[in-house]
């Protein structure tokens, strides 16, 4: 396999000034990061420990192997959407080896509201069930939760994705062999209830846990019945009487514990099947990403070099290098698995659109997952493309794309506009994961391309109307239209909404990307069949 070349220069001032601009990006992806992890307000936290209780990372840590890695999803997931509630929207979610055995870890956070469900608490769930499931990772809920936020009733009870959709995904992945599995570490009410009554094996914490579909105070308005929380639903009652629960536990530690071993008890943990060579560092220091990126977005980035600094050893069996040249193709290894990379360097042509469609081809029928390297402005326009086929020779690699059931990821490094987001496997293509990097942007078009389509069309509103307006005005107009397309674009809009499952650090590409495969290459090899590729 070739070695890459590089030509950074680390001493210029443009590399300097662009480390400078992403030193801060990263310093403020950790700012986020740990506003997401602290939890709720001190107080929250506090009564938590005055009642012996593991706050919800504190039992996630106790439940994990020691020195397993967690690769969390949606961390960032509601940020700044709900007065008072932090970056996580009540809830944490994410993949770590529980017994030797990787598993989905979903917590209500308890310290946040109660632990009830927001429209994005429920989109963050489902999305960590629909990985698990994708995977056939077992699912450990760590249930205290109020159940819904009941002003919030649109984006949680009506509709495909919201609270209904966590049962049915319980439902239907237990009916598949995939172990469902809860430990009731507080209250859990309605929804809270069901999540842990729908599992196949549910520990419960005694003089601690409970669950039950409507609280003391409910069954009083609704019965007159006076009743306290253990006799209504505690842990012994559940235990000994209704059967709802299976394993009774006498704190946080040992509900651990016994959860534990009914994973250690799940059965064989299905073998890798790729072939995974020892990992290797990069020849070319990944630290350079940091000066390669420019600090504006406008300026594009030589995108041989940011591969260069993620594969192994820096070696790349390049796939087509004279022909599309702005699209990258080739081969290479992360950590050791070997992958087929698509790495964006200019707008898509025909050429480059053509050249995506054999290579996914290739990576298919010999199983080698993908990914994405999203940079990219969209395909290229005009009269000589639009004659050239940009649409047809695009639909053909949209379609390859689409169709490929190779695990596919994507990773934004950069731009990634319009139809280039699509064709570069978007969110709406379903792939295993993805992930956007600090200074990633997305959105339908680029923000001065927006202001500026915008503001033609006014023009065209002007001269039907015999009006006009001049450069001040015209200004005027664009600059709130390029605010809301930056606003949009931003990698932490994606996060906050859950269009991306993570933002990482750049320096983390590799091992996040081992993690993601080596979960991809437990499952049998699934058949391809590709949709009409018009000619």
């Amino acid at each position: 396999m070739a070695l890459m070349k590089s030509e950074v220069f680390p001493a210029s001032e443009e590399y300097r000034r662009n480390r400078e601009v992403y030193a801060e990006r990263i310093a403020d992806l950790h700012r986020r990061r740990k506003a997401a992890a602290l939890g709720g307000p001190a107080r929250a936290r506090q009564l938590h420990k005055e009642r012996n209780q593991l706050l919800p990372r504190e039992r996630i840590a106790a439940l994990l192997d020691p020195g397993s890695p967690f690769l969390e999803f949606c961390q960032l997931a509601g940020e700044g959407m709900y007065e008072g509630v932090p970056p996580g929207g009540s809830i944490i979610t994410g993949v770590g080896i529980v017994a030797g055995r990787p598993c989905m870890v979903i917590a209500n956070d308890a310290t946040v509201k109660g632990g009830t469900y927001y429209g994005i608490t429920c989109k963050k769930h489902v999305r960590a069930q629909r990985f698990a499931w994708q995977h056939r990772l077992p699912c450990i809920t760590m249930v205290q939760s109020g159940g819904a936020n009941l002003p919030d009733q649109p984006n949680i009870f009506p509709d495909e994705g919201q609270f209904g959709s966590i049962f049915y995904n319980q439902i239907r992945m237990s009916g598949e062999g995939i172990a469902q599995i809860a430990i009731v570490h507080g209250p859990s009410t309605a929804g809270g209830a069901y999540m842990p009554a729908l599992c196949d094996e549910t520990v419960i914490v005694r003089n601690q846990g409970a669950m039950f579909l409507g609280g003391p105070q409910l069954v009083y308005a609704a019965t007159k019945e006076e009743v306290g929380i253990e006799a209504l639903g505690g842990g012994e009652m559940h235990s000994r009487i209704s059967g709802v629960t299976d394993h009774l536990a006498e704190s946080d530690g040992h509900a651990i514990a016994i959860t534990r071993d009914i994973v250690a008890n799940l059965g064989g943990i299905a073998p890798q099947l790729w072939d995974v060579a020892p990992p290797r560092e990069p020849r070319f220091d990944p630290n350079d990403i940091y000066g390669l990126i420019s600090a504006d977005p406008r300026v594009p980035t030589n995108n041989h070099e940011i591969v260069a600094r993620i594969v192994d050893n820096s070696e790349f069996h390049e796939f087509k290098p004279l022909y599309g040249e702005t699209l990258i193709t080739g081969f290479g290894r992360i950590m050791g698995f070997e992958i087929g990379i698509l790495c964006n360097n200019g707008v898509l042509f025909s050429e480059s659109a053509l050249k995506a469609t054999h290579f996914i081809d290739l990576c298919c029928k010999r199983n080698i997952p993908l990914l994405f390297m999203a940079d990219v402005t969209g395909f290229m326009v005009g009269r000589q493309a639009e004659e050239g086929g940009i649409s047809k020779h695009g639909a053909k690699m949209i379609t390859a794309m689409a169709s490929a059931n190779v695990p596919k990821y994507t990773l934004i490094i950069g731009n990634s506009y319009g139809a280039g987001y699509m064709s570069m496997c978007g969110r709406a293509f379903k792939p295993n994961a993805m992930m956007m990097w600090p200074n990633g942007r997305s959105a339908i078009m680029g923000p001065d391309q927006a202001a500026n389509t915008l503001a033609m069309v006014r023009d065209e509103i002007h001269k039907r109307e015999g009006t006009s307006w001049n450069d001040e005005e015209r200004e005027a107009y664009r600059a709130p239209v390029r605010k809301e397309f930056e606003d949009f674009a931003n990698a932490y809009n994606f996060a906050r909404n859950t269009w991306c499952d993570m933002v990482i650090d750049p320096l983390e590409t590799r091992q996040v990307m081992a993690m993601l495969l080596d979960l991809a290459g437990r499952l049998p090899r699934q058949r391809t069949d590709v949709g009409v590729l018009r000619m």
